[in-house]
């Protein structure tokens, strides 16, 4: 009797599905997905980082050439400005220990303005042909004369 009912058994399961190559084609599809999935991860977060970097580097050079203050008029007026010339120039100093490229600009008689771009070579995006993204971080700083921060 079991083996009629065996064999009643197996002629009612559906025949076995040839699955062989599944896997292969499931992780073909994936593949890509997962692959730009890491890129954004990795090379995403070199990028926050460089921008970071960027906007750091920015806001110290711009302190620095705000802290330039024309000495000639401020001893002869008493008026507190930025000398842009020296303003440009210690901020080019500070930036020069970084090497990366950037614009100092002096806006008015107290705000200096640095832009500094900072390109980061990519890890995974490079193998879809990114090979680097860029970022740019800039400060502004003013030249404040009281303590509450007003200008005179």
């Amino acid at each position: 009797m079991r083996t009629r009912h065996a064999r009643l058994t197996a002629q009612l399961q559906p025949p076995p599905r040839d699955e062989r190559g599944s896997i292969t084609l499931m992780f073909a599809v994936l593949f890509p997905a997962l692959l730009a999935l890491a890129g954004l991860v990795i090379d995403g977060g070199a990028k926050f980082r460089a921008y970071e970097d960027a906007t750091a580097i920015a806001q110290e050079a711009a302190r620095a050439g705000a802290g330039a203050v024309d000495r000639p008029t401020a001893y002869t007026t008493g008026a507190f400005t930025v000398s842009p010339a020296q303003a440009i120039a210690a901020a080019r100093s500070y930036l020069a220990h970084y090497g990366y490229p950037a614009s100092v600009t002096v806006t008015g008689a107290r705000t200096i303005n640095v832009q500094v771009t900072i390109t980061q070579p990519t890890e995974v995006l490079s193998i879809i042909g990114i090979p680097s993204v860029a970022t740019t971080g800039d400060a502004t700083a003013r030249l404040v004369t009281s303590p509450a921060g007003a200008a005179p």
